[in-house]
C-alpha cells in the first residue's frame, strides 16, 4: 500500500527536516506485519514528494494466531490488508513519522508551525460510500477527489469496488495533515487489524483532540475508528467534549463578569466581582438541595466532580457521581482526593460509570438527583429515555435540572448568531421550550415543578442559565 505527500513551495525540500527523513536516502522500518519504506521520488527547492510504501507479509500477519470468526474460513489469507490503506498504514505512519505527527522538529523548530500547500495521494482506500471521503476530510479544509476503483477494468458490467483512488489537496501544518490521516484512514475502513480496547480511546483523543471535537461527523468517526464498539465510542465522544468544556465555561464566565459591557443601557449592570456562571450554577443547585432537606444526592453527568466537592464539604451523608467517561471520573477522583481522604469521609462519596439514558439500579434510593448542564448534550429523541430512567426508575424526591437559556446567547459578543454555546450541545432551549418540557415530564411521572433563573437576569432575554426543580407531588408516591 502506498501514500505520497507532495508540496510545491519555496524550500520544498525542507519537508525532509520536518519528517526526520533525509531526501537522499531510502530508509526501511520493520513492522510486525511487514516492512515500511520511506523514499523521495523528487526533492527540489520547488517541489518535494515523500512516499511511504508498506509491504505487508500476509502470511506473517496471521502466523501463530488461532482461527477467528471472520465470516469465512480463508479470511485470514484472502483479504485486502496488503493492498488497501487502512489501520496498518495509519499505524505505520504514526511510527515512522512519530516526531512530525507530534509536532516536533529539533533541527528546524520553525518548520513545525509552517503551513504547507499539500497534496496527499492514496491509490486504494476502503470507503463505505461515494461521499464518505468528502464527508470526513472536507470539513478539515481538504479538497477531496475520490475516484471509484472498478472491480475489474476488463469487465465494466461488474461495477465499482468498495475502494477509491483518493487525492487530498489543502494548506495545513504537516502535523495536522498527518493527524487527519492517522484518524480518518481506519475510520473509512471501519475495522482494524488488531484488538480494539480502551487504550484506543486514548489514541483517538490524543491524535484528534485539536480538531475532532468540532468535526460535524465526530460521532461517526468515533464509532468507526473504534470498530463500532458502542461503549468505547461514547467514552471517546464524552472525552472530546471534555476537551472543550473548560473553554466553553470560561467563555460564559468572562461574558457574565463583563455583562455591563454587553447588556442594553436600560439593564442593570452586574455588580463588580460577580462570581463566574459555573460557580453560580453550583450554588443555585446547592440552595435547592438544602431547601429540599436532601441528605443523599446522585449527580448524573458529574464531570470532573466540582459539584460533588461542594456537596462533600457541605456535609451531605451519601453522594454518587455518574459519568459516561472513565477518564473524567479519574479526574474527579483526583479532584476529590479520594485516595487521601479519611475513611469516614471517603465512605460518603462514590464514582461510577454510567449513562443517563439507561435505567440503573445504582442511582435509585437517593433523596435528590441533579442533571446540571447535561440534558442539552442528549439527542432530543433520547430525552424520553432520560425521563424514564431518572423520574420513572430512579424516582428521587427532588430532581434539579439546569440548562442554557438560548435567548441569552445574543448577549455573548463572541458567539456567532444562530450558534450554540458548545459544539456538543444537541439543542439549546428558550425559556418557553424548557418550561413546556419540564411541565410535560413532571405530569407524566407525578411531580410538581418550579422554574427558576440562574445568574444575572436580563430584562429582555432572561438569565444565562435556567433551572427546573422537580418535587414528588404531595400524597403521590414515586416508583422508588
Amino acid at each position: 500500500m502506498l501514500l505520497t505527500l507532495t508540496t510545491e513551495t519555496d524550500a520544498a525540500s525542507d519537508l525532509g527536516y520536518l519528517l526526520h527523513k533525509h531526501p537522499g536516502r531510502v530508509q526501511q522500518f520493520e513492522q510486525p506485519y511487514g516492512v515500511a519504506h520511506v523514499l523521495y521520488p523528487e526533492a527540489t527547492d520547488a517541489r518535494c514528494t515523500v512516499a511511504l510504501l508498506l509491504e505487508v507479509d500476509p502470511v506473517g500477519l496471521v502466523r501463530g494466531r488461532g482461527p477467528r470468526d471472520t465470516g469465512f474460513s480463508l479470511a485470514q489469507y484472502v483479504n485486502d490488508r496488503p493492498y488497501a490503506a487502512s489501520s496498518m498504514l495509519a499505524v505505520t505512519l504514526g511510527r515512522v513519522f512519530r516526531s512530525a505527527l507530534a509536532g516536533r522538529c529539533a533541527a528546524r523548530p520553525e518548520l513545525v508551525d509552517r503551513v504547507w500547500p499539500l497534496e496527499v495521494h492514496l491509490p486504494a482506500v476502503p470507503c463505505p460510500g461515494p461521499d464518505a471521503a468528502a464527508r470526513l476530510f472536507a470539513p478539515l479544509g481538504w479538497q477531496v477527489e475520490a475516484a471509484p476503483v472498478p472491480l475489474d477494468p476488463q469487465v465494466p458490467a461488474w461495477g465499482d469496488s468498495r475502494y477509491v483512488d483518493l487525492r487530498l489537496r489543502g494548506t495545513h501544518r504537516v502535523a495536522d495533515a498527518l493527524s487527519h490521516l492517522y484518524v480518518l484512514l481506519p475510520t473509512l475502513d471501519g475495522a482494524k487489524h488488531y484488538w480494539v480496547g480502551s487504550d484506543e480511546v486514548d489514541k483517538l483523543v490524543r491524535a484528534g483532540g485539536s480538531w475532532l471535537g468540532t468535526h460535524p461527523a465526530r460521532d461517526e468517526i468515533a464509532r468507526r475508528y473504534l470498530a463500532h464498539r458502542r461503549v468505547l465510542a461514547e467514552s471517546a465522544v464524552a472525552r472530546l467534549a471534555e476537551v472543550d468544556d473548560a473553554v466553553a465555561d470560561a467563555a460564559e464566565d468572562v461574558t457574565t463578569d463583563d455583562d455591563v459591557a454587553v447588556l442594553p443601557d436600560a439593564a442593570a449592570p452586574a455588580p463588580a466581582g460577580t462570581p463566574p456562571l459555573a460557580e453560580l450554577r453550583r450554588r443555585a443547585v446547592l440552595d435547592q438541595l438544602r431547601a429540599a432537606g436532601a441528605r443523599s444526592v446522585v449527580d448524573l453527568g458529574c464531570g470532573q466532580g466540582e459539584l460533588l466537592g461542594l456537596l462533600l464539604d457541605e456535609g451531605f451523608d451519601r453522594l454518587l457521581g455518574v459519568d459516561v467517561s472513565p477518564r473524567v471520573l479519574a479526574t474527579a477522583a483526583r479532584r476529590l482526593r479520594l485516595d487521601t481522604l479519611p475513611d469516614r469521609v471517603r465512605e460518603r462519596v462514590r464514582l461510577v460509570q454510567g449513562s443517563v439514558t439507561y435505567t440503573d439500579a445504582r442511582v435509585a434510593g437517593f433523596d435528590a438527583a441533579v442533571l446540571m448542564e447535561v440534558i442539552e448534550h442528549v439527542d432530543p429523541p433520547r430525552l424520553p429515555a432520560v425521563e424514564r430512567a431518572v423520574l420513572g426508575a430512579a424516582a428521587p424526591a427532588t430532581l434539579v435540572v439546569t440548562t442554557p437559556n438560548a435567548e441569552h446567547n445574543v448577549r455573548y459578543p463572541t458567539l456567532a448568531a444562530g450558534t450554540m454555546r458548545h459544539h456538543d450541545h444537541r439543542f439549546e432551549w428558550t425559556r418557553a421550550e424548557f418550561a413546556a418540557w419540564a411541565h410535560a415530564a413532571a405530569d407524566r411521572f407525578g411531580y410538581g415543578v418550579e422554574l427558576l433563573p440562574v445568574g444575572p437576569v436580563d430584562p429582555e432575554v432572561g438569565p444565562p442559565t435556567q433551572m427546573a426543580v422537580f418535587h414528588a407531588a404531595a400524597g403521590q408516591e414515586t416508583s422508588r
